[in-house]
């Protein structure tokens, strides 16, 4: 019994997975009970890197999704429209869907799985987090039986591209960015990676699976790298932290979900510190398992491609074992149909990094403790590192606190004549 692929692009990810399902030799031998159908593009006559065979290729994308023969759909045409659309025709049809496009799945995601559960088909979107570092299939199976605590990750490789470099070379920002977008690493518009909604899409589709209930994504409190400086990575090493973008989900107290992305000083003795360049990785702790960490690269051609064709082999298992009877398996399946409850961030608790730039008078550090314990915020630790403007430059890092109480006293001190400005507020994991 062979089985069909209708594949949706032939971009880069897709050309990769042309390649592999092309070449199966020294791979697994169900690769070549797999045949590739029919492929969409939006232009059938460029030359393309990968050799298919005459007529394969056709700009009319709603004819393979609805082709009786076609028994798997690959969806890596990315943007939500008309992905969402050809996906949902393509489930109606009873196809199954493996898809690589996270910004749909974590809007649509709802949509998209009630339909699949009615027609009792699979959607598999094993590539649409962290590029070819398997995290979707261990969330729901190897992990399941764990109750997560959390899931942490770096899950976007350009802004852990660019404070890597702004680490080790001490630039700020915006010339970082700029080289990166010269060496293909950053989009021309880097909105999506920079200010962390990329990251945000991927966190909302770990959340999740891991902790077994949908995700709303305006409810994931997202901030990115814009503001971090090459001064406040200095800071953050002379007091032994790195700078990451994290994108985190984890229980709270009340047994809410806290969903969020921002940039987080990391200790540098925390596994996730030592993550460098384009390079991904996601920290689970659950229990009884203890702690765990997937790491490798999180895109790419080869990467992502190795990914989108694991989750066709393992549909095809699936097919080949149980047939296509819309009897769905429950290890490869997405059954929650509740939304969790997510706390809004001012219900955080965490530490705090503070840098304020202050008028050189005596008594100024004391009106910053002053302010914080008003509001019952316990300091740390309160640095002055030095001068910048006639202005002294002040370090503040406070004890796990509630957020709500540290923007209530970073708003009555910032009103201060005493205090300048507050260039940076950053969480502390």
């Amino acid at each position: 019994m062979g089985f069909k692929i209708g594949l949706l692009g032939l971009g880069t990810v897709g050309t990769g997975t042309a390649e592999i399902l092309l070449t199966p030799a020294g791979r697994h031998p169900l690769l070549t009970e797999i045949e590739i159908a029919k492929v969409g593009v939006r232009s059938p006559d460029k030359p393309r890197d990968v050799k298919l065979s005459p007529g394969l290729m056709t700009s009319d994308l709603e004819s393979i999704v609805t082709d009786p023969e076609i028994d798997i759909i690959v969806e890596l045409i990315g943007g939500l429209e008309p992905a969402r659309s050809l996906i949902l025709k393509a489930i109606n049809r009873g196809k199954h869907i493996v898809t690589a496009n996270k910004a749909v799945i974590s809007r649509y995601g709802d949509e998209i799985y009630t339909a699949a559960n009615q027609a009792g088909v699979y959607v598999l979107l094993e590539a649409s987090v962290a590029g070819g570092i398997p995290v979707i299939q261990p969330l729901k199976q190897s992990l399941g039986v764990n109750r997560i605590h959390s899931v942490i990750g770096i899950v976007n490789g350009t802004t852990n591209y660019i404070l890597t470099r702004m680490s080790a070379e001490g630039v700020d920002f915006a010339d970082v960015l700029a080289e990166a977008q010269e060496l293909g690493y950053a989009e021309a518009d880097p909105t999506a990676d920079v200010d962390g909604l990329d990251a945000a899409d991927k966190i909302a589709i770990l959340a999740s699976l891991a902790f077994g209930g949908r995700i709303k994504l305006s409810e994931v409190n997202c901030e990115g790298i814009r503001q971090v400086s090459a001064a406040d990575i200095a800071y953050a090493e002379n007091l032994g932290f790195v700078i990451k973008l994290l994108a985190i989900a984890e229980r709270h107290q009340s047994n809410n979900l806290q969903v969020r992305v921002h940039p987080t000083l990391v200790p540098k003795t925390h596994p996730l510190a030592s993550i460098n360049g384009v390079n991904n990785a996601i920290f689970i702790e659950g229990e009884p398992l203890g702690q765990v960490m997937f790491f490798g690269p999180g895109a790419g051609k080869g990467a992502t491609a190795s990914a989108v064709v694991s989750d066709i082999l393992n549909l095809v298992g699936i097919l080949k074992n149980s047939g296509n009877n819309g009897q769905i398996h429950p290890l490869y399946s997405c059954s929650h149909q509740d939304y969790c409850t997510v706390a809004p961030i001012a219900e955080l608790v965490t530490r705090f990094y503070c840098r304020f730039i202050c008028q050189d008078s005596p008594g100024v550090i004391g009106q910053l403790g002053t302010g914080f314990g008003k509001h019952d915020v316990s300091l740390e630790s309160v640095v002055q590192i030095g001068f910048k403007n006639n202005c002294a430059e002040v370090v503040v890092v406070t004890h796990d606190v509630l957020e709500g109480k540290v923007r209530a006293a970073l708003k009555e001190i910032g009103s201060q004549d005493a205090i300048a400005d507050i260039p940076s507020i950053l969480r502390v994991l």
